[in-house]
């Protein structure tokens, strides 16, 4: 197995892409080994040492480190961790385990699901391709909030890409939309 490291706009976040599906659905991130108990791979990953996050996409997995150490001394061991993961065969997440999806509600009202299909058609893939992903997590009098993910949480550049890219384009499409606001940690 090959797998291609990847830099992101956050420099405590590296994406590694496999080459095969790391997720057939949705995303999933967590933020240590109680949040991973549903991910046999990311439980994996948390073994390393200094590592803080692992975020699984439909290809790729973005891991971030503690501040105090460098990728030279991580990255072996977590190119290790992911290939015995796919060795293994077990699977990334455990079987009838359920993720929670927060882009599907029926019970969004017409703005909601115009906001929710404008980030996932423009916004998410492009975030991805960063090694992270952007989630809705409400619409209030005119404030847009997202979570940031996986590479996006914590990035540098994330705030502008909020306030000049996100706000901008969902306020040109939607003029219900005042503000765009990341979500409190």
């Amino acid at each position: 197995m090959f797998i291609q490291t990847q830099d992101t706009p956050n420099p405590a976040t590296l994406k590694f892409i496999p080459g095969v599906p790391v997720m057939s659905q949705g995303t999933a991130d967590f933020a240590d080994m109680d949040a991973a108990k549903l991910s046999p791979l990311a439980r994996r990953l948390f073994q390393v040492d200094g590592v803080t996050n692992v975020f699984l996409g439909s290809d790729f997995v973005s891991v971030t480190k503690a501040e105090s150490l460098e990728w030279f001394a991580l990255k072996p061991a977590i190119l290790a961790g992911i290939m015995e993961h796919y060795a293994s065969g077990l699977p990334v997440i455990e079987d009838g385990a359920t993720l929670e999806d927060p882009h599907q509600d029926s019970a969004d009202s017409e703005t909601v699901q115009q906001i929710k299909q404008l980030l996932d058609t423009r916004v998410r893939p492009a975030v991805a391709m960063d090694g992270g992903d952007i989630v809705f997590q409400g619409f209030d009098d005119g404030i847009v909030t997202l979570q940031m993910r996986g590479a996006c949480q914590g990035c540098p550049s994330s705030t502008a890409t909020l306030k000049m890219g996100i706000e901008n384009m969902l306020r040109h499409y939607i003029p219900e939309v005042r503000e765009v606001r990341a979500a409190e940690m």
